[in-house]
């Protein structure tokens, strides 16, 4: 049974200007990236909040934050005689802060001033691109048991990828004594920890952090005071190791970070598996977003297998295939849709719409007549015209231009992207 847990608060750091995420980012902040068909990534750590009975948050943002800001006003309302929020946090300059966010310690920092205005006992810090379920509650638990100044969640990670992130050598009561930033392979023999029998099957001896973190409130103050450190992983981490006692708390289910469009990509297309490692179909641990009263999606003559549909969609295509399809999304007769992303539509054309732009050779929102795209991901409100080959692989140089770029082999229409009859990317 989960207890409540009225003296945390959540911080969710929204991430800087997501360059990695390009060009999903180009418009939006990394937070507000459509997921899932009908989610934002930020509703990924939202929802594990309240799912644990924390309901006082904040989320932390700099860059394209507009959309961020609507979605969580039109999202978020607990009502008028309920002391939980999501507040949004923009960097702000003032006369003690004249610059922006210079990492995700000094994010902290800057908004310290509009966190001490609660009540709080331990602050749970998280990041607003990853994707993972989470009782936060047995985190919480661990720490004040262990009675730990700070508590790191771990992921017990293999030796190929242990290089991509901090590791953490951990003694028999789970207290990390060393830290190290992204280790090369060399030195990996010397970082083992104490894992389950499970991971140790798989191969994974190695604790990595995941960027999750839990601060005493006395603690937290104190840290930030410093004003030369910037970030959490690279500073106020390793520098708290050996003079502050620091727990470990292992997870050993699916997380994954969105940092890269690959990542991006595998972990939407991974939805569509039979047993999906993220359950978006679990009742103890809903994913919660912004309500929509749309109706529901219509289909004529198309194959659906092992595909996620999202509502309000008006499809004739000819076969969807092993793909996520957003909401409000059109797509036209005899096209074919495989191991792709189509994010939807913010808006339905109207009638008067559509009969202007087809008299003007215009595409309609949505995507056309006998098109095939293969391992793609087309954002928001793009025109797609009728017989457009898109297929994307290993066989495609990265390439950036004003209508798509190339990743990693993945096609990314940008949003709102006009593209012409015939148009081929192969």
């Amino acid at each position: 049974m989960k207890t409540k847990k009225k003296n945390v608060i959540a911080i969710i750091l929204g991430g800087g200007q997501g360059s990695r995420l390009f060009p999903l980012t180009a418009r939006r902040s990394k937070p507000a990236v459509p997921i899932g068909g009908k989610y934002r990534l930020v509703d990924i750590p939202i929802s594990n909040c309240i799912n644990s009975d924390i309901y006082k948050m904040f989320v932390l943002t700099q860059f394209n934050s507009a959309s961020l800001n609507a979605h969580i006003k039109n999202t978020y309302n607990f009502g008028f005689f309920s002391n939980s929020f999501v507040d949004i946090l923009a960097a702000e300059q003032t006369p003690d802060n004249p610059t922006w966010f210079q990492g995700t310690a000094d994010a902290v920092r800057q908004c310290m001033p509009h966190f001490l205005n609660h009540e709080f006992d331990y602050a749970l810090i998280l990041s607003g691109d990853q994707l993972y379920q989470m009782d936060f509650n047995e985190m919480i638990e661990a720490h004040i048991e262990a009675e730990a100044d700070i508590t790191i969640a771990t992921l017990p990670v293999n030796d190929k990828d242990a290089p991509e992130f901090g590791i953490l050598k951990t003694n028999s009561e789970s207290c990390i004594e060393s830290f190290i930033e992204k280790p090369a392979k060399e030195l990996l023999p010397d970082w083992t920890s104490e894992v389950s029998d499970e991971m140790k099957s798989q191969g994974k001896h190695y604790l990595a952090s995941m960027g999750i973190y839990i601060f005493n409130r006395k603690l937290l103050i104190e840290l930030m005071s410093d004003t030369e450190t910037k970030d959490f992983g690279k500073e106020i981490i390793p520098q708290a190791v050996g003079s502050k006692k620091l727990l470990s708390y292992q997870y050993e289910g699916y997380w994954t970070d969105i940092g890269n469009i690959d990542s991006f990509f595998e972990a939407n297309i991974g939805l569509t598996d039979d047993i999906p490692q993220f359950n978006l179909f679990d009742n103890d641990n809903r994913i919660y977003t912004r309500p929509r009263l749309l109706s529901p999606s219509k289909f004529h003559n198309t194959l659906v297998e092992r595909s996620l549909i999202s509502e309000g969609c008006i499809i004739h295509s000819k076969e969807i295939t092993k793909s996520v399809i957003g909401n409000r999304s059109r797509i036209g007769e005899g096209t074919v849709i495989q191991h792709s992303y189509v994010m939807g539509n913010d808006l339905y054309q109207s009638i008067e719409d559509i009969r202007e732009n087809i008299e003007n050779n215009i595409p309609l929102i949505g995507i056309g007549e006998r098109c095939f795209i293969h391992n793609a991901i087309v954002d928001k409100n793009c025109r797609i015209g009728n017989d457009v080959y898109i297929k994307g692989g290993k066989h495609l140089q990265d390439i950036v231009t004003e209508l798509y770029c190339v990743k990693e082999g993945i096609v990314v229409i940008r949003k709102g992207a006009i593209i012409p009859n015939g148009f081929t990317v192969k």
